[in-house]
């Protein structure tokens, strides 16, 4: 008994379509994998700083979470606010101005008062902060 066997036909295997999807893909990430905009300049981030004292003397400007203001204890408003800064700092040019905000103050009220008071002359703006404890 002769067994025939079936005749290989080799298939032709492309791969042109394997070689279109690795060109896509090398497009795609090519597109997506720098898409924020860079400085035209070096520019190195802050680092964050912890541990160290807050620096004593200055005076203290409060925000509460709602955005009221008081200025060393004693509550005024958004309006009073920069001529009573005005008045602090013409008595004490060398004057610190603290900002100690409610840790849900949002950031637009809070950044305003740190532009405000360097505008009016304080050459140093300290923004108090409470670190995390490891417990």
């Amino acid at each position: 008994m002769k067994l025939n066997r079936t005749a290989r036909n080799p298939h032709s295997e492309t791969i042109i379509a394997l070689i279109d999807v690795v060109f896509f893909l090398l497009v795609f990430f090519m597109l997506i994998g720098r898409m924020d905009a860079t400085a035209p300049f070096d520019v190195r981030p802050a680092t964050a700083v912890t541990g160290r004292d807050m620096p004593a003397g200055g005076i203290t400007l409060a925000v509460s979470a709602q955005g009221a203001l008081a200025l060393d204890g004693a509550e005024l408003s958004r309006k009073a606010l920069s001529p009573a800064l005005s008045a602090r700092l013409a008595e004490d040019p060398e004057l610190r101005l603290r900002i100690n905000a409610h840790r849900a103050a949002e950031l637009r009220n809070v950044l305003p008062l740190v532009a405000e008071g360097e505008a009016l002359g304080f050459r140093d703006v300290v923004l108090v902060v409470t670190p995390e404890t490891d417990g």
